[in-house]
């Protein structure tokens, strides 16, 4: 009896060439609609009556698909709820059995189907014309029975999904996905959203701590545990002078300024070590001449994401941070930012 070969696994190129290929594939349905909305006027203006739309939105924006577009939906309700807009998801099947109550007469809702013909979400659609509820909807033609339902129609056109088969939907979603993105940043333009705002819905997490005033963790503050000394003291009275008092740590790091109390130098624990090693008398030296001269720092005004991109690229473990006059206010030592998970050792 002949025994069925093994089937064998693809080689890499072919492996590659596939993968490649599918990437293409979704990536050339984004571009069919950015080129629909470059070249055609009429495709721009529903695109601009559906931002209009959602500016004006004075409640929730709701989305609501079957299958993966309600799954799509989920995903853009989020970020419309972390720009500022609050949102949620209604399934269409089951807002026709007593969900309809979530959604007010001030919302907008999005409603999600590739082919414009999912019977549930035109179920959805034609009551929410009646009760004259405003409705964005996303399918691949304008001419789909969804599009007739709804005050606006954005299209994806037909596309070729990156399944071999065409059955998954693979292009088709991140196509809707790709314009519910730009619908909702589009609208956060308008509104002027700031990264203050941005960290007000974002307060735990690597993107709220990232947004945190740099002086909100603050550790060392001139005045209080850090002491700053004129960059032509001897190295051993800028050490006592920086003597830490009781029950106050020491920082790793001594700020130098000039005789306007601005910033010229810091002297770091590294820049001892060296000193010690080099120097037979290291505590005769004068510090400014020994110390990093203009340091990096950080402005009064700046956020820990700009504290993590300095110590990531330039591994410096000390940033002292200054007023608008470059008077030092106070350092950031590393060792907060690993704490705060910002940054790894």
């Amino acid at each position: 009896m002949n025994m069925p070969r093994p089937q064998q696994k693809s080689a890499p190129s072919t492996e590659c060439a596939f993968i490649c290929d599918v990437l293409q594939a979704e990536s050339d349905a984004i571009t069919r609609i950015v080129d629909e909305i470059s070249s055609n006027t009429t495709t721009l203006a529903n695109w601009s009556k559906a931002i209009d739309i959602l500016e004006a939105c004075e409640g929730h924006v709701i989305f609501s698909g079957m299958g993966k577009s309600g799954l799509v939906g989920a995903k853009l309700s989020a970020t419309f709820s972390s720009i500022g807009q609050p949102s949620h998801v209604v399934h269409p099947a089951e807002a026709v059995h007593g969900d309809l109550g979530s959604i007010k007469s001030n919302d907008v809702v999005i409603l999600m189907s590739y082919s414009g013909t999912t019977e549930e979400v035109l179920n959805l659609a034609a009551i929410l014309r009646t009760d004259n509820v405003p409705r964005i909807s996303i399918s691949c033609s304008n001419d789909s029975p969804l599009a007739k339902l709804s005050d606006v129609h954005l299209a994806t056109g037909e596309i070729t999904e990156a399944c071999p088969l065409n059955l998954a939907p693979t292009a088709s979603t991140t196509a809707t996905l790709a314009i519910g993105d730009a619908l909702g940043l589009a609208v956060s333009r308008r509104r002027n959203f700031s990264a203050d705002d941005f960290h007000k819905h974002h307060p735990g997490g690597m993107l709220g701590a990232g947004l945190r005033s740099i002086t909100e963790i603050l550790r060392f503050k001139v005045g209080d545990n850090l002491t700053t000394v004129p960059a032509t003291t001897l190295v051993g009275k800028a050490l006592l002078t920086a003597r830490p008092t009781e029950n106050k740590r020491r920082a790793g790091a001594i700020l130098l300024v000039d005789e306007q109390n601005k910033l010229v130098g810091i002297f770091t624990d590294g820049d001892l070590r060296r000193l010690v090693i080099d120097n037979p008398e290291p505590m005769e030296c004068i510090i400014g001449e020994v110390a990093t001269k203009n340091p990096r720092r950080l402005p009064i005004n700046a956020l820990v994401r700009d504290a993590k991109q300095l110590v990531t690229e330039h591994r410096v473990d000390e940033i002292p941070v200054v007023d608008d006059q470059n008077n030092p206010i106070g350092l950031i030592d590393v060792q907060d930012l690993i704490a705060m998970k910002v940054v790894t050792e």
